[in-house]
């Protein structure tokens, strides 16, 4: 999240911080203390930039919702195919996951234990965003192509999201070592007959 070769806000280096410390302590429930020492300010100055510990999770949970869901406006603008969007999304999530180690245990909700439910309902409405526009495009498939899909919409959408979500969670549970984007290629290529008819799905 530091932005190379650039001077970040002290507000930015706090929230850059508490994401290495998630990363670098899988499974450890992260104090302001700890915070502050890392970021080599004290507890008082970390409080002048967020009120509470909950206000710097979100920071970082709108983070995450800015970069995954603007690069799912970019999938938007550049592809047409429903089925192709829906692989791309889930690539998108996965990448994002792969890329930030500290932040996926955020998305898998192992970093909030504790916490206040507003953040962990934070990470159901993304997560419910996402799979809401995957169904958006398997029913406009159905609509403006005249495809009907094996299974429905929904039931599709939902295996997706459950997909994303276990590898994401193997991720976490293996310290960062199973990659979660590390087979989807295949897996969609396998996945995808089963969900739609062939003439759905682009090679």
């Amino acid at each position: 999240m530091i932005k190379t070769g650039a001077k970040i806000s002290r507000r930015e280096q706090i929230l850059s911080a508490l994401a290495k410390m998630l990363e670098s302590s899988p499974g450890e429930r992260i104090t302001t203390s700890a915070l502050a020492k890392a970021v080599g300010v004290s507890e008082a100055a970390l409080y002048r930039h967020f009120p509470s510990k909950t206000k710097m999770f979100e920071g970082l949970i709108e983070f995450i919702e800015d970069t995954v869901f603007s690069q799912m406006t970019v999938v938007l603008a550049e592809e047409k195919s429903p089925c192709k969007r829906c692989e791309l999304i889930i690539s998108v999530l996965l990448q994002f996951a792969e890329q930030h180690p500290g932040l996926s245990r955020l998305l898998v909700g192992d970093a909030l234990t504790g916490e206040t439910a507003r953040l962990r309902q934070r990470i159901v409405q993304f997560f419910e965003r996402i799979e809401t526009q995957l169904k958006q495009f398997l029913l406009d498939a159905e609509v403006r192509q005249s495809l009907k899909a094996n299974l429905p919409a929904v039931t599709v959408a939902h295996f997706l999201m459950a997909y994303a979500d276990g590898v994401i969670v193997q991720f976490v549970r293996s310290e960062f070592q199973t990659s979660p984007s590390a087979h989807w290629q295949k897996q969609w290529h396998a996945f995808a007959p089963f969900f739609t008819p062939m003439n759905l799905v682009e090679a």
